[in-house]
C-alpha cells in the first residue's frame, strides 16, 4: 500500500449566494490544513474547487497513517524530583505534567555525567488515517463561518450550513472516507450541471475530480472565469473600440452564479440612452447582473452582456427572456429620472430638512447652510474671483439635493452624479454642475480628485464638515472603528489641499466649528480645534512615511504645529533630502540644538545683551541674526530647502560656542544671558523643525 494518498472532501449543496460562497472558499483550505496538522498526518498542498452547489477540497500525498511517537526525555536531577520520602515535587510534577504523562510513570536513570536523573518515555503508536479523516471532515464542514448570512437547518437534525446539504464525496485514494453530517452520509458520486448533466457521477479518486465534473458540465471557479472573459473578449473583438464594462464586484459574483457559463449578448431600447447612463448601467449591474458596452468614445450603447447557466442550445430563448426583464427595470430607471426633472432643484434643497445628517449634528440642510460657508471661504483662500466664489457656494448649496430625488433613492451610488444631470438639466453653470457630480471624490486613497477648483471647493467643505462635527460630540475614529469614515474623509482633503498651497486648513477647521457653534452645539471649540490638527498631523505623518520620508524628519517637522499639507510634506522632504546629502552636519547640528534646547529658559525671553559675549558668543548671535532673517525669507517663499540650508550654516558657530563657553557661569548676569543667547539660537528654528529629532536613534 502507498505511504500517501490523496484526499478529496466535496460539499454538495443548494446553490449558495455568491458572497458566502467566495468567504468560504478562503476559509475551506485554512481550516482542512490546520486540522491535518494537529493529528498529525503529513500532507502536501490544498486546493479548492467550488461553483455554486458545491465546495470541495483536494489534498496531495496525505500519509495513510500518523508516525508512531517514541521519544525519551530527560529533566530534573532524581535529588531535585523526588523529597526525602520518595513523593514527586513540583518540579516532576511539572516535568511530567510537560511530557504528558504522570508523574508515576516518571523513570530515575544514571545520565553520561555520573549523575541520576528522571526521565520520561512517551510512546504514541501510529493511527490509521481514515478514522481521523472522518472526522475532520465533519468538524471541517461544521466550523465553515458564514458572516452576516443565517445558517440553514433542514431535516430533523440540528447541524447547519448556509444552503441545506444534498451530497458528501469523500474519498482516500479510491475508498471512501465515512462522513455523516445531518442526515448526510458520504460516498463516491458528486453531481453534474442541474440541466445538461442531472444525477449522481462516480468519482473514482480525487485525481479525477475535477474531470469528473467537466465532463458533467462543471467547471471550477477559474475556469469558469476564463471562459467568461473570453467570451467578452470575443465581444470586444467584433466591435472596435467597444469596452465591456465589468466592475470586480458583479464580475466575481457572475462567476459563482453559474457552473458552465456561456457569454451572449443582448440588447435594449434605443429610447433608453436618453436617461443618464450611470442608473441605466447600475440597473443592470446591481439587479440583473449584465455587463453594459460602451462605444470608443465612451458612450453607452444598446447591447449588454449576459451570462448564461443554461443549455447553450436555448441561447436565444435566453437572450429574449433576459431583454423583456431588464424593459422595466430600465423603464423605472428612466421613470425616476423623468419624474425628477419636473421638480425644481430648490424644491429638493429644503426637503433635506426632514433628512437626518447625525442625530447629534442635525439635519442634511443644516449642513447644506455649513457647507455653504465652508465652500466660500476655501473659494476665496483659493484666489477664485467673485464668480468662481459665487459658483462654489451655489454648488455647495446643491450638492446634497439629489439626496431626495427619486432616482437616488433608488440607485443609491448615484449621489451626486445625478444632481449634476438635475443641474445641468436647470441651466446652472458647467462649473456648479461638474462640482455637485464630482463633491463624494476621492472616495479612497488614489482616487480621481474633483476635476476643477469648485469641486474641490465642495468637496472639501463637505469632508471637513462632516469631520469636525464628529469630533465635536467626542466620537473620533479609534483604531477598530470609524463610522462615518472620518479618516477617509481627512485623506481626501489632504489630497486636495496639496494641489492648494493657499489654503490654510487650520482656519477652515475654526470656521468649520463656528458654524456648529452658532447651530448651537455645545463643545470646548479649544480642544475639539486642538483634537482635530492632532488627527490631520497623524493622517499626514502617515502619508510622509508612505512617501518615503524618513520618520525622525516627519517627527522633527510634526512638532513645529504645521498641518497645511503642502508646506508640512514639502518641509518633511526638504529636511530629510538636506540631512541626507549632509548626514553628518546634520547631526551634529541636531545634537547641538538638543543640548541648547535643554539648557534653554524660555521665561528669560531672548534680549541679549552684546556688552556681556565674548568672542565665540558674539560670532554665535551674528550667526543666529542671519539665519533668522534667511529662515524667515524662505519661508515665506515656500523654500524650505534653503530654509534647511541656512540652519545648516548654524553648525560651526553653536560648536565652537559649546568649545569655548561654561554656559552655566557662576556669574548669574553672565549665565543668564548665555541662557538667552541659546533662546535666540534656539528660535531660529522655531518656524521650520524641530532639528533635535534628528539627534534620536533611528
Amino acid at each position: 500500500m502507498a505511504d500517501t494518498l490523496d484526499f478529496l472532501l466535496e460539499i454538495g449543496c443548494e446553490e449558495m449566494p455568491s458572497a458566502p460562497l467566495m468567504n468560504a472558499a478562503k476559509q475551506l483550505p485554512k481550516l482542512v490544513q490546520k486540522r491535518l496538522d494537529v493529528a498529525g498526518l503529513s500532507h502536501g498542498a490544498v486546493r479548492v474547487v467550488s461553483s455554486p452547489r458545491r465546495l470541495a477540497a483536494i489534498v496531495s500525498d496525505v500519509a495513510v497513517a500518523t508516525e508512531a511517537i517514541d521519544e525519551v526525555m530527560r529533566g530534573p536531577k532524581a535529588q531535585i524530583a523526588f523529597d526525602a520520602e520518595g513523593n514527586p515535587t513540583k518540579a516532576a510534577a511539572g516535568f511530567a505534567r510537560k511530557c504528558g504523562i504522570e508523574a508515576s510513570e516518571l523513570q530515575v536513570r544514571t545520565a553520561e555525567d555520573g549523575n541520576d536523573y528522571v526521565f520520561a518515555q512517551k510512546s504514541v503508536p501510529s493511527k490509521p488515517a481514515m478514522p481521523i479523516l472522518s472526522e475532520l471532515s465533519h468538524d471541517v464542514i461544521a466550523d465553515i463561518e458564514w458572516p452576516n448570512y443565517r445558517s440553514q437547518r433542514w431535516g430533523s437534525e440540528h447541524e447547519t450550513f448556509v444552503r441545506p446539504i444534498r451530497w458528501i464525496c469523500a474519498l482516500l485514494g479510491s475508498e471512501v472516507v465515512p462522513v455523516t453530517y445531518a442526515d448526510v452520509t458520504s460516498g463516491n458520486v458528486t453531481r453534474g450541471h442541474r440541466v445538461l448533466a442531472p444525477g449522481e457521477h462516480v468519482v473514482a479518486d480525487p485525481a479525477s475530480y475535477e474531470s469528473v465534473l467537466e465532463d458533467a458540465f462543471v467547471l471550477s471557479a477559474d475556469r469558469r472565469e476564463e471562459v467568461i472573459r473570453k467570451g467578452i473578449a470575443e465581444v470586444e473583438a467584433a466591435r472596435p473600440g467597444c469596452r465591456v464594462d465589468t466592475p470586480k464586484r458583479t464580475f466575481d459574483e457572475v462567476v459563482n452564479l453559474c457552473e458552465w457559463p456561456t457569454v451572449l449578448l443582448g440588447t435594449f431600447d434605443e429610447e433608453f440612452l436618453k436617461v443618464p447612463q450611470e442608473i441605466i448601467c447600475e440597473s443592470m449591474l446591481s439587479n440583473q447582473r449584465y455587463f453594459p458596452i460602451f462605444d470608443a468614445q465612451g458612450k453607452l450603447t444598446r447591447e449588454f452582456v449576459i451570462v448564461s447557466n443554461a443549455d447553450p442550445k436555448v441561447s436565444a430563448t435566453v437572450v429574449s427572456g433576459n431583454e423583456r426583464v431588464v424593459r422595466p427595470r430600465l423603464d423605472d430607471a428612466k421613470f425616476f429620472f423623468e419624474e425628477d426633472l419636473k421638480r425644481p432643484m430648490e424644491e429638493f434643497v429644503q426637503r433635506l430638512g426632514i433628512v437626518t445628517f447625525q442625530e447629534k449634528l442635525g439635519s442634511t440642510l443644516q449642513k447644506v447652510g455649513r457647507m455653504e460657508r465652508l465652500a466660500k471661504a476655501v473659494a476665496q483662500a483659493a484666489g477664485e474671483d467673485g464668480q468662481g466664489v459665487s459658483n462654489a457656494v451655489r454648488a455647495a448649496h446643491l450638492a446634497k439635493a439629489d439626496l431626495v430625488s427619486q432616482a437616488v433613492v433608488e440607485f443609491t451610488s448615484q449621489q451626486g452624479v445625478m444632481g449634476g444631470y438635475y443641474a445641468e438639466a436647470a441651466g446652472e453653470p458647467a462649473d456648479v454642475c461638474a462640482a455637485i457630480r464630482e463633491h463624494y471624490r476621492p472616495r479612497f486613497a488614489g482616487d480621481e480628485l474633483p476635476s476643477g477648483t469648485c469641486g474641490k471647493c465642495v468637496a472639501i467643505a463637505d469632508k471637513l464638515d462632516t469631520a469636525c462635527g464628529i469630533f465635536a460630540i467626542h466620537e473620533p475614529p479609534t483604531g477598530s472603528s470609524d463610522p462615518y469614515a472620518v479618516r477617509r474623509a481627512a485623506i481626501g482633503i489632504i489630497a486636495m489641499l496639496r494641489t492648494m498651497p493657499s489654503v490654510h486648513l487650520k482656519d477652515l477647521i475654526a470656521l468649520a466649528l463656528s458654524s456648529y457653534a452658532e447651530q448651537g452645539l455645545e463643545f470646548d471649540a479649544a480642544a475639539v480645534q486642538a483634537d482635530v490638527e492632532k488627527f490631520f498631523l497623524g493622517r499626514l505623518a502617515a502619508i510622509a512615511k508612505e512617501e518615503g520620508v524618513a520618520p525622525d524628519a516627519i517627527e522633527a517637522v510634526s512638532s513645529v504645529g504645521v498641518i497645511d499639507p503642502a508646506e508640512f510634506l514639502a518641509r518633511a522632504e526638504a529636511l530629510d533630502a538636506a540631512r541626507s546629502e549632509q548626514p553628518e552636519l546634520f547631526d551634529d547640528l541636531a545634537t547641538a540644538y538638543a543640548r541648547a534646547h535643554n539648557l534653554a529658559d524660555t521665561s528669560l525671553g531672548c534680549e541679549v545683551d552684546a556688552a556681556l559675549l565674548g568672542e565665540s558668543e558674539r560670532a554665535l548671535l551674528s550667526a543666529c541674526e542671519q539665519g533668522e532673517q534667511k529662515v524667515v525669507a524662505c519661508v515665506e517663499d515656500s523654500d524650505f530647502a534653503g530654509a534647511c540650508s541656512a540652519l545648516a550654516e548654524l553648525r560651526e558657530p553653536i560648536d565652537r560656542f559649546f568649545e569655548d563657553v561654561l554656559v552655566m557661569d557662576e556669574d548669574t548676569k553672565v549665565r543668564e544671558n548665555r541662557l538667552r543667547l541659546l533662546n535666540r539660537f534656539a528660535s531660529v528654528f522655531a518656524d521650520v523643525a524641530n532639528i533635535g529629532a534628528l539627534s534620536r536613534k533611528k
